[in-house]
């Protein structure tokens, strides 16, 4: 470790590199922080995602300066979303420009996550990879005032004013500084994925069956990050299937009509699974202490939300921070976030008729629909203030 990284004094110090820490790194320091932020990965190393990103996220990266590097990464533009619910002809939305957004996109977390390093480092972040987090260090009536960390030549303390912790849903942040549950889900879904060529780019596809869900989504290069999903306590045993790597089969048995557009796709690498896990509204931020992403608001992947919800909350943090009021920041989350909690958590119970599901969905975007508005009056306002 860099002798300036343990005697540099910091505004902060983010744990986790990902899309929601290198984002909130990089707007803080934005804002004029000193912003060290580190990761115990290797620098580019590849995570589990959707990849899918929803209007606000797309408005959010265009506006930070963001988005067009990534275009340019062979990221292809979204222009269709559609449901497939059983047997029914599909419905087809075309997406019109709205918010000054013309298209969606997907892109791998190897080209979002490395370009979000990039914008923070540019903003005046300092960097380290490969570094764990192995506790805070404690102020005056308990406050969190920095960090120890372990790198290969031993351990190290960094003092700062604020640690936010972005290392995901099982956060060793949120453990440390014993970060309470606001709200926990009661279903999870498991979950089989992999990238596949040779599929027509039809845009964003969700598919609904009696029991299972699946998505084809066209990523980088010409491949798309084909899932499927049933319900953790279900009677299927998706990452038992998984063994056989034939996820085509999976879908035709399960989603047929999912199975039928995969007819010719070519897998790449291996199928990856995820076994679920309930998902939670962790308390946002303490006394020297913030969660950000999935280590303070986890929810079930089956509406594809994540990285949306996880930008919208680096926003919201890092303005918080710079307006010197960190306290404004649950509230704004919270009441942004507790209908797709909700309505994600319900969709994942996979204990729903294709007209309720359906019924479900237009509720979940009714709620996108505010996030983005939201996003988008923000976004006006520090425009008018700059």
């Amino acid at each position: 470790m860099s002798i300036v990284h343990q005697t540099r004094s910091y505004d902060a110090v983010i744990v986790g590199a990902r899309c929601a820490g290198a984002a909130t790194a990089m707007l803080m320091a934005r804002h004029g922080g000193r912003i060290l932020l580190i990761d115990r990965a290797e620098e580019g190393s590849d995570t589990l995602s959707t990849h899918a990103l929803m209007r606000g996220a797309v408005m959010q990266l265009q506006n930070w300066g963001v988005l067009l590097p990534i275009i340019a990464e062979n990221t292809p533009p979204i222009r269709r979303t559609s449901f497939i619910y059983g047997e029914a002809p599909a419905i087809d939305i075309d997406l019109s420009e709205s918010h000054g957004t013309q298209a969606l996109y997907a892109p791998r977390r190897t080209v979002l996550d490395r370009n979000l390093v990039r914008c923070a480092r540019e903003a005046g972040v300092d960097t380290l990879f490969g570094v764990t987090m192995t506790g805070v260090i404690r102020g005056p009536r308990g406050s969190v005032r920095g960090v120890t960390l372990r790198d290969k030549t031993g351990e190290h303390e960094v003092r700062c004013e604020l640690v936010i912790g972005a290392d995901g849903r099982n956060s060793p942040l949120a453990r440390h500084v014993g970060a309470g549950l606001v709200k926990t889900g009661t279903n999870a879904s498991q979950v089989v994925f992999g990238y596949f060529s040779g599929l027509r780019d039809c845009g964003y596809r969700w598919y609904w069956g009696d029991g299972a869900a699946g998505g084809i989504i066209p990523t980088n290069d010409g491949e798309a990050c084909v899932f499927l999903s049933v319900s953790h306590d279900g009677p299927h045993d998706l990452l038992g299937a998984m063994r056989g790597g034939d996820l085509g089969a999976m879908a035709e048995r399960l989603v047929p009509a999912m199975g039928r557009d995969l007819a010719g796709a070519k897998l790449s690498g291996k199928l990856r699974g995820f076994a679920g896990q309930v998902g939670h509204l962790r308390e946002a931020c303490g006394n020297g202490w913030a969660l950000v992403g999935d280590a303070g608001y986890f929810k079930d992947p089956i509406t594809a939300h994540g990285i949306t919800d996880a930008l919208r909350d680096a926003q919201l943090l890092a303005d918080a921070w710079s307006r010197s009021r960190l306290d404004d920041y649950p509230a704004i989350r919270d009441a942004l976030s507790r209908d797709i909690f909700r309505l994600s958590d319900r969709i994942a119970g996979f204990d729903w008729s294709m007209e309720e599901v359906a019924s479900l969905h237009r509720s979940l975007n009714t709620a996108m629909q505010a996030n983005q508005h939201w996003i988008a009056d923000n976004l006006y306002r520090r425009r008018e203030a700059a």
